[in-house]
């Protein structure tokens, strides 16, 4: 009982801390008039990420390096396979045609480099190094030359928001608190509960720190969805993703080595790599992501479950 009462009051703790750092980053980024789709894209989606980065930097730390490359490939496919799924059948996306041109290629590229690296076993100091510095390279690129697109996204700018600039960086630091003490608890239940029950620590990764971690994304794509506000559900996943890889697998294998388990190279991370090819294949046939491609993502989703969890039971 204490064990499912760390993770259910970690998971409380990240999806409301979530909500705040995600609430206060985009009050900040409109009262500085940045795009809609760059939002998304960086404090969005690299915020909504920071429940991934604390939850894997502290598996990796505790000794439990299957929970955290776990919980990286667990909420890539969570991401586009649940979220963007949902967020598709409750609102039709429109996809906005020269940012993923950019965007979708560097998260095929970066599941791409995942993929290989988790076939190469394992990751050192040196492979940390070098995925920072792809994702501040990233980062860059995108700020430089995302400014244009602000004004081709005008109508999809959220209403500006009645926080000021100081008050929304009030709100996004408190809620990185919550985050950060969110994510020791939903791993330190999590990982107890994997080996009570005789499961392995990537199985747990996989499945309950994955999708309790990509919370917040789930609410912020939910909540721009249903407000018609396509670039920022949409950019949220797509930076959630690249960030994932890039950010904090960086961040992670620089804090300690993190070994690849065998079932992750076996089926998860080339479900992983499929669903960044079958949301790129959706976007660029109409340009739009349909209700039909998002119960297509949910169904591929159950099924990936199923598979995963039915014969560790």
């Amino acid at each position: 009982m204490e064990n499912w009462a760390l993770v259910a009051g970690g998971l409380v703790l990240l999806l409301g801390g979530g909500e705040m750092l995600v609430r206060g980053a985009v009050a900040a980024a409109v009262r500085l008039g940045v795009s809609p789709l760059m939002i998304g894209l960086t404090l969005v989606g690299f915020g909504t990420s920071t429940p991934e980065l604390v939850a894997s930097l502290r598996a990796a730390l505790d000794g439990a390096p299957a929970v955290a490359l776990g919980n990286v490939v667990g909420s890539n496919i969570a991401n586009v396979l649940l979220i963007l799924g949902v967020a598709a059948l409750l609102s039709p996306m429109i996809v906005e045609r020269r940012s993923f041109a950019r965007d979708g290629a560097v998260l095929v590229a970066a599941s791409l480099l995942l993929t290989g690296l988790v076939l190469a076993d394992g990751f050192g100091a040196a492979t940390g190094a070098a995925l920072l510095l792809l994702v501040l390279g990233y980062t860059w690129f995108v700020w430089k030359t995302d400014s244009a697109a602000g004004a081709a996204l005008a109508g999809e700018v959220p209403d500006r928001p009645a926080l000021g600039l100081g008050a929304g960086l009030s709100v996004a630091a408190a809620g990185i608190t919550g985050v950060v003490i969110g994510a020791g608890l939903l791993v330190d239940g999590a990982v107890a509960l994997a080996r009570a029950a005789g499961l392995s620590e990537a199985v747990i990764g996989l499945t309950l720190v994955a999708v309790g971690t990509s919370l917040p994304e789930l609410v912020t794509s939910i909540v721009a969805a249903l407000k018609r506000q396509g670039a920022v559900a949409f950019g949220n996943v797509i930076g959630s993703n690249i960030f994932n890889v890039l950010g904090i697998l960086g961040v992670t294998a620089l804090a300690a080595p993190l070994p690849v388990p065998a079932e992750i190279a076996r089926l998860d991370i080339w479900v992983m790599l499929g669903a960044a090819v079958a949301l790129t294949l959706f976007a660029v046939t109409g340009w739009r992501l349909s209700r039909c491609e998002g119960a297509a993502l949910l169904a591929a989703y159950a099924v990936y479950l199923g598979v995963l969890v039915l014969p560790a039971i």
